[in-house]
């Protein structure tokens, strides 16, 4: 297979198809099954996943847990209004930031920002880093709990730009999966969004098991690929752990030759970055800047639960590895034929 080029991973997409809310319900937003031997492809709602799955099989769960990271502070003297995008927590001991500023040709070292009507909390910008990143040291007096507590009332549920709409307060419990424990995330892992506490219920009940890993979801994830030779492209990193219980999980159903389903493109990522040498899961506590795209043998999971990724994205890449690119070049075409609803409030697509 020859190497695959940045353009072959473009399509037309009509505004219209963004999804702007989620699904009333979780469980009953849109499912496309994609048989990726057969191409057949299905129209279904998300809870008949479960027709699928059977006694022993294995699905592998993102559990992080997405935290308030934007943020509107004020600029000292002007008063400007800048948006502070909180990446990574650096140093918690001096309350050290990695973040994004927007505008940020106004920011610049020594500047201080005050957040909230009261100017109750302060930040002084101490390093640039990137264009728009900024190093920041956050100037407060008490305990790290009383910090964390101020920045998530201070901070609102960091929704993508491409949902051109404010900020309400359904998006704080639906842009979280209900499996979502560990926080550290500033993106939702969005295949766990579609999952309702009644289909967990169904399928623990049928003998599917769960094994949960952690990635934390970074900017890096949305972050615009600008090379044509895709080998040059360099991810962001982000932190992963996988258990030794998920290992096993895992292992076990792989022995067993059942299906090894990945809840989303990070779940998948997280698991290929931790293969032993004989092609198990082995257990992983660390960072992963681990970027897919075709040709690619995947050696863990043999399905897929995703939604409908942006253009040119690295998300479309790894579909595509994962599913053959023509195949999945009929599927997207497909589903903008039938009005798929796309991106991260959108529709879900299980390769089977």
């Amino acid at each position: 297979m020859s190497k695959m080029k940045l353009s072959e991973f473009n399509y037309e997409l009509p505004e219209e198809l963004i999804a702007k809310y989620p699904s009333e319900n979780r469980d009953e937003s849109r499912l496309m099954v994609v048989h990726k031997d057969s191409g057949k492809i299905e129209h279904k709602l998300f809870k008949d996943l479960i027709t699928y799955f059977d006694e022993g099989d294995v699905m592998i769960m993102n559990n992080t847990r997405v935290f308030p990271a934007r943020m509107y502070g004020n600029k000292e003297k002007t008063g400007a209004k800048i948006e502070v995008f909180l990446l990574r927590e650096l140093n918690r001991e001096s309350l050290l930031w990695d973040v994004l500023v927007d505008p940020a040709r106004k920011i610049r070292i020594g500047n201080k920002l005050y957040f909230g009507e009261d100017d109750s909390l302060v930040a002084e910008v101490i390093d640039n880093t990137t264009s728009r990143g900024r190093t920041l040291r956050f100037l407060f007096d008490g305990p790290y709990e009383d910090f964390k507590a101020k920045i998530t009332q201070l901070g609102e549920t960091p929704l993508p730009k491409y949902i051109k709409r404010d900020v309400e307060k359904t998006d704080e419990e639906r842009y979280q999966t209900i499996f979502a424990k560990v926080e550290g995330a500033v993106a939702a892992p969005t295949a766990g969004l579609h999952f309702s506490r009644q289909l967990l219920k169904r399928l623990e009940l049928k003998g599917v098991d769960m094994a949960e890993i952690t990635l934390h979801v970074g900017l890096g994830t949305f972050r615009a690929v600008e090379v044509e030779d895709l080998t040059k492209h360099k991810m962001d990193s982000e932190q992963a752990s996988i258990d030794q219980k998920a290992a096993d999980t895992v292992n076990n159903a792989k022995r067993n030759k059942k299906k090894v389903c990945a809840i989303g493109t990070t779940s998948m990522r997280t698991i290929e970055t931790a293969v032993s040498t004989d092609g198990f899961l082995k257990p992983y506590d660390g960072w992963t800047n681990k970027f897919i795209f075709p040709p690619y043998e995947f050696k863990i999971a043999n399905c897929l639960v995703t939604n409908f990724h942006t253009p040119l994205s690295t998300l479309l890449m790894m579909i595509s590895a994962f599913c053959g690119h023509e195949m999945m070049q009929k599927a997207y075409k497909e589903a903008i034929k039938e009005k798929y609803r796309f991106y991260s409030y959108g529709d879900a697509m299980l390769i089977i």
